[in-house]
């Protein structure tokens, strides 16, 4: 259990790490008796946060949520929407702010299209790095683009990195948010090939899951290892019995956020 728990935190380290290399960004300076989380405490936290703070969805349920982050990017996000609609498949998009300012029609594509729309930030730093208040105009900066391009603030809401604190919980809860992080990591950020990315996803799925994926990256990184495994990974998991469907029917939540 200890070398689980150790892996587990050692994989959201290095994902901090790479994807704070490809944004180029900074990140403020923890706070004051603000202590920085990782995937070792995730589970306590979705106990804790029941409703509010989500890795995956009942055991009993044969559904399994493809999420997307980093979107929208022309690069990738267009060849991952054209292989769900092959496809026939719903699935969740995590928009980052100035991503939906810059390609609006994108992000109205994802939602046309169907799938779930959630929050990834304004401009994507890590929330465990910063105080309530930068973290709160992250969400309500990103919200703001997102409504402008789509008409609606989402409820579902993903922190960079999956790193978020508690009382940034306690915030959300309040303002009627989903946080919504994952339980399998295809760790397709690290820009790996079709086949890896397929074993990565088809050897940790379980009823219920909530797969991270990506369909936009940083400067220079490359996700077409990603695009040429959701078909495979689409079929195997229809072939096993698992039905592929957005975060909002997993989880019977509404995409809108009500307040």
């Amino acid at each position: 259990m200890k070398m689980k728990r150790l892996g587990r935190a050692v994989m959201v380290l290095a994902s901090a790490v790479t994807f704070l290399a490809l944004w180029g960004g900074s990140a403020a300076p923890v706070s004051a008796g603000q202590s920085k989380p990782s995937g070792i405490h995730w589970t306590e936290w979705e106990r804790k946060y029941e409703g509010v703070f989500v890795l995956s969805a009942s055991r009993e349920s044969r559904k399994v949520a493809l999420t997307f982050d980093d979107v929208p990017d022309p690069r990738f996000t267009p060849q991952v929407l054209d292989v769900l609609k092959r496809k026939g498949v719903r699935a969740s998009f995590f928009v980052v702010g100035t991503r939906a300012r810059k390609y609006p029609d994108l992000v109205k594509r994802i939602h046309r299209e169907g799938h779930d729309i959630g929050n990834h930030s304004y401009s994507h730093p890590d929330f465990s790095k910063m105080p309530l208040a930068r973290v709160q105009e992250q969400i309500l900066r990103a919200e703001a683009a997102i409504a402008a391009a789509v008409g609606f603030r989402p409820r579902l809401v993903r922190p960079p990195y999956g790193e978020i604190v508690p009382r940034q919980l306690e915030w959300a809860k309040k303002r009627g948010y989903t946080v919504v992080n994952w339980d399998v990591d295809s760790s397709d950020w690290r820009q790996l090939s079709a086949n890896q990315v397929f074993r990565n996803v088809t050897r940790a799925v379980r009823p219920g899951s909530v797969v991270l994926m990506h369909a936009g990256g940083g400067d220079g990184q490359n996700l077409s290892g990603t695009v040429a495994a959701l078909p495979r990974i689409i079929d195997w998991l229809r072939e096993h019995d698992y039905e592929p469907v957005a975060l909002t029917e997993l989880l019977n939540l509404p995409e809108k956020r009500g307040r």
